[in-house]
């Protein structure tokens, strides 16, 4: 089984960038508590609990000039450890000890990452590359949307476990 870290959890009153959360957190069907959106027909809903993302591409974002760190980008959960080259719509990953999220759909770079200027969307979704026989998306660079299979309490600095892969 594949194994991370949860590097940071991060919420919003809408917008960006959204901010480390101190100390446990709820997790419930709609995503991290006290975490809110602007745009509920873009993001948000059960579908779109949660944006999950790859702490390792952030600092790759950083290191070549993007004013960009940790919740920058949007996402709820930073991740280390996971290779984002191999998320999947369907997998489940266990969040700590209680939370479980299932990967819904890739996000699509959208308006609120203008503020870190137009380069940035290329680096999250518009380059291809190839992954085995297909060539297709960078996958999940940009993050993945996840819903809530099993609400819980999470901290920073949990385990980021793959329970199951898609069907």
């Amino acid at each position: 089984m594949s194994e991370g870290v949860l590097r940071q959890i991060s919420r919003s009153d809408g917008g960006l960038p959204k901010r480390a959360v101190a100390g446990p957190v709820m997790v419930g069907r709609e995503g991290v508590e006290g975490d809110r959106h602007r745009n509920r027909r873009v993001h948000g809903g059960p579908d779109k609990a949660v944006l999950m993302i790859a702490g390792e591409f952030v600092d790759g974002l950083a290191a070549r000039g993007f004013p960009v760190c940790a919740g920058a980008l949007g996402e709820n959960f930073t991740v280390s450890g996971l290779d984002p080259h191999m998320w999947r719509e369907g997998q489940r990953y266990r969040v700590g000890s209680d939370v479980v999220i299932e990967l819904t759909t890739l996000r699509e770079p959208c308006l609120n990452l203008d503020v870190y200027g137009p380069a940035i969307k290329e680096e999250l979704w518009e380059k291809r590359c190839r992954k085995g026989d297909v060539e297709s998306p960078k996958w999940a660079l940009g993050g993945f949307y996840a819903r809530v299979i099993r609400e819980g309490i999470v901290v920073e600095g949990a385990a980021v476990v793959l329970e199951s892969e898609a069907c």
